[in-house]
């Protein structure tokens, strides 16, 4: 389409020259009553590819990967490749306002339908959020939101992301993840990690700053059809994983090319 023809070509680049940014924080219309985070509860992350199906054909179907959200039953949410579309209805503050959860999104890039990025969402308020770029590739905009919650024995934060495919990059961003002072209290992170191999620095470097319980084993949650790779990760300081699991349904096969992965997590 010819920028003449496109209605939201000045938007588009006006976005993109300002990219990334933090591009929304807001509570749901019908908040439920107001609490806090207990010693334990469900986090989940969930790579939702554009709102597409798991080929990436045909046009975005966000009540898909909805459905399967709402299956999860999960307290604190990170959602990567998320699209809020310059026309229509924004499906990312639609799902937020069903689930009764508070909301955050960070821009990462200007897609052709729209504002492409990372979102937190969460069963209870949040009390801060914020933009940490990571955008250490001229080939991959990569960014990470953070956001905090407060609890009765100080704050804890909630980091989504989504790192970059090539090994120093990646690396680099999560040691720049790890030594980020806007990170309070006990510490989630959430999201696509890209790594599969057990020798990756990415790896090493998560698994010595966000220690894990050593009886985990990361389950596979790519390709959704027939998982053998566990892109999609949840690390933990300050907190402990008591258990983790992809979430493996016909939905949740079909609606993207990720599977959802769902931690149990105790503070510490």
């Amino acid at each position: 389409m010819r920028g003449a023809e496109d209605p939201y070509a000045e938007r588009r680049t006006a976005l993109s020259a300002a990219t990334p940014y933090l591009g929304l924080v807001r509570a749901p219309q019908h908040p439920a009553p107001r609490a806090t985070p207990g010693p334990e509860f469900v986090a989940s992350t969930y790579n939702v590819h554009r709102w597409t199906a798991r080929g990436g054909r045909g046009e975005p179907d966000p009540e898909r990967a909805a459905f399967v959200i709402s299956e999860l039953g999960a307290d604190v949410l990170a959602l990567q490749e998320v699209i809020r579309p310059f026309a229509g209805e924004d499906p990312l503050v639609r799902l937020a306002d069903q689930l009764h959860l508070y909301l955050a999104f960070v821009t990462t890039r200007i897609h052709r339908l729209g504002e492409l990025g990372n979102a937190i969402l969460s069963r209870w308020p949040i009390t801060s959020a914020s933009l940490l770029d990571l955008n250490f590739s001229r080939l991959e905009r990569r960014t990470a939101v953070a956001a905090q919650l407060a609890t009765e024995a100080g704050p804890i934060s909630l980091v989504a992301t989504h790192l970059a495919l090539v090994d120093r990059t990646r690396h680099r961003q999560v040691r720049h993840l790890l030594d980020h002072p806007q990170l309070q209290g006990p510490v989630v992170l959430l999201g696509d990690m890209n790594v599969w191999r057990t020798n990756d620095k990415a790896v090493r470097a998560l698994e010595a700053g966000l220690p894990t319980h050593p009886e985990i084993a990361w389950p596979a949650s790519f390709p959704a059809a027939r998982p053998v790779l566990a892109l999609d990760r949840i690390y933990a300081r300050g907190a402990k994983l008591l258990e983790v699991r992809s979430h493996q349904t016909p939905a949740s096969r079909r609606a993207s090319d990720h599977l959802p992965v769902i931690a149990r997590i105790k503070l510490l």
